[in-house]
């Protein structure tokens, strides 16, 4: 018998173990289900015994499986420990951390002032800002091109990522000046149902439902004018009379430059701007460092 046996196999093995449920373990490990199948029937050949007992009922581990789990959860665990320390190895040797963003966050001088605090501690760390459009709405972490990003909530695959708040804050309605809308001091949102909205690209998913307030239709479907990718594309399209779109109040001076015009609006859930990084960096020395200053900058320590 070969014990030659590599940790994603024994990752593989835990997971259906645990769930009992070859489809929910598939997901638990973002692979597809007869891909982890296949894993399970090859690590079964490589050890020859079966682990899992397979019939119509179910799921089930066999006494050689069961057997096995706590050893393989003992393997994985330490593992999961050795890999810790070889991040927190290398994240202390690297010299950069590339701060990502699709939005420039302009409150109140919010980049200088993380800027200055982290810098203090880690004078040696060289910032990047790597600036990217909307439509990849975690603004390089999903691709590792950023360890840490300025983001909106909601995030497709949220689960994969922690965050700080920035700001909450509530929504407007950016409209051309000429708009019949304009001359109001307060829009409802049900005044704007029939408006044509600005959308951000499908790739953003659950970014841009929030962005068209699909929670407060009702289920009546939003009315496409355009799709924007950048603050510079929106101007664009709203000076256009391409349509109107939601803003958080804090990004109002990115757009009202001239022929726009933003109002509040009742009835939307606010908005959340947050600095987000991937869970498993959470260890980092210069994540953890970033963030807290970001959390003394905004008052959230």
């Amino acid at each position: 018998m070969t014990l030659d046996v590599h940790v994603r196999d024994l990752r593989y093995f835990v997971a259906v173990a645990e769930e009992l449920h070859f489809t929910r373990a598939a997901e638990r490990l973002y692979v597809s289900q007869p891909a982890l199948s296949k894993q399970i029937r090859a690590l079964e050949r490589q050890l020859g015994i079966e682990l899992f007992r397979r019939d119509r009922r179910g799921v089930a581990l066999t006494d050689a499986g069961t057997a096995l789990l706590p050893y393989a959860r003992r393997v994985l665990d330490a593992w999961e420990e050795g890999a810790a320390a070889m991040d927190n190895a290398r994240a202390a040797q690297r010299s950069t951390l590339v701060v990502g963003m699709s939005t420039s966050p302009v409150r109140g001088g919010l980049l200088p002032a993380i800027r200055s605090r982290f810098t203090a501690t880690h004078p040696e760390t060289l910032l990047r800002l790597r600036q990217v459009t909307w439509e990849d709405p975690t603004a390089g972490l999903a691709d590792g091109a950023a360890d840490v990003a300025f983001v909106w909530l909601p995030l497709p695959g949220q689960e994969r990522y922690d965050w700080t708040v920035v700001a909450e804050e509530p929504l407007m309605v950016a409209l051309p000046d000429a708009h019949p809308l304009a001359g109001r001091t307060e829009v409802d949102f049900t005044d704007l149902l029939d408006e044509p909205f600005l959308a951000l690209p499908e790739s953003t998913g659950p970014l841009r439902d929030f962005w068209l307030a699909l929670d407060a239709r009702d289920g009546r479907p939003p009315r496409i004018g355009a799709e924007i990718a950048s603050t510079e594309e929106t101007y664009e399209a709203l000076t256009a009379g391409l349509g109107v779109c939601l803003v958080a109040a804090g990004n109002v001076p990115l757009l009202t430059l001239g022929g726009v015009t933003a109002r509040p609006v009742r009835g939307v859930t606010p908005s959340r701007y947050v600095l987000a990084w991937r869970r498993e960096d959470g260890r980092r020395p210069l994540v953890r460092a970033y963030a807290k200053a970001c959390r003394r900058v905004t008052g959230r320590e």
